[in-house]
């Protein structure tokens, strides 16, 4: 059965990707609120509620506009000293907090996940229900589902000879509370993650862009020493294992689009413009 704080995401999700398409011409809030069968004042409440702020100045944060006036500012800085030199407060930026990754033996990554032991939950979060796994080390995959069965199917397929139990635990706890803008238990959060040394590398750099920050495929290629390796650095972000922790949909196209998500475009226009919203105020 779906959750009232599932139904309010799909809701704002439709409004979002309305939004998206018809963002040329500035719908006003009559108009978003009728494509999702709300009434105007419900609409500007449910939204404001879940987003921090106005569907009006919202829409400045989703529009590929938005996405464009970052790329071109700062001409002579990279985006990433540019948000290091501009930041958010502390208590705000993941790249100052010190969340740990360590990579799974080569035995584990060539034998499917054989001798692990894997916990696994289902959670609501404001962008849709969720799966998140852990190990005895730590959290090792978050995706996006609705469906539960789909969701496990899918996790069982990363890790075919692992044991799987359906148990919650303070790993999987402590991540979650990065959905309540909860920073406090992120020292806390160990991530036991599959991929080559590549990927690793390429993940752990993803951890240093800002919240409320974007940067390209090109800047992360030039930040782990490799400025050629665009597509592969492409290919790394596609592959990563844990959703919004490891925070791939802060990337976009160096054309300032925002481009493709394992997720869902709308999925990630949303993350984008709910994180920005949450950080207006700190800069």
């Amino acid at each position: 059965m779906e959750t009232q704080a599932s139904l309010n995401y799909n809701r704002i999700a439709s409004a979002i990707e309305y939004i998206q398409h018809h963002f040329k011409e500035q719908p006003n809030l009559d108009e978003v609120a009728a494509q999702i069968h709300l009434s105007p004042s419900h609409f500007q409440r449910l939204f404001t509620e879940w987003a921090g702020t106005s569907p009006k100045k919202f829409l400045q944060y989703i529009s590929i506009q938005y996405a464009k006036k970052l790329l071109n500012e700062n001409k002579g800085l990279t985006l990433f000293d540019t948000a290091y030199e501009t930041g958010l407060s502390s208590t705000s930026r993941l790249h100052d907090l010190f969340i740990n990754i360590e990579g799974m033996s080569p035995a584990e990554y060539k034998n499917g996940g054989q001798f692990l032991h894997i916990n696994y939950r289902f959670a609501d979060s404001p962008f849709g229900k969720l799966i998140v796994a852990s190990t005895t080390k730590g959290v090792c995959y978050i995706a996006f589902e609705n469906n539960e069965t789909k969701a496990f199917q899918d996790l069982h397929a990363k890790f075919p000879n692992a044991v799987f139990n359906h148990h919650e635990d303070e790993l999987q706890e402590n991540a979650l509370y990065i959905f309540q803008n909860d920073w406090s238990a992120l020292s806390e959060i160990k991530l036991h993650l599959k991929g080559t040394d590549f990927q690793l590398k390429v993940w752990e750099s993803l951890l240093k862009i800002p919240m409320g920050k974007l940067t390209t495929y090109g800047t992360i290629a030039q930040q782990i020493g490799n400025p050629k390796a665009s597509r592969a650095v492409g290919t790394a972000i596609g592959s990563n294992p844990v959703a919004f922790l490891i925070p791939c949909h802060r990337i976009i196209q160096s054309s300032g689009i925002t481009g493709g998500y394992m997720w869902g475009p709308t999925r990630k226009t949303a993350i984008i413009g709910w994180e920005s919203a949450r950080t207006e105020d700190q800069w």
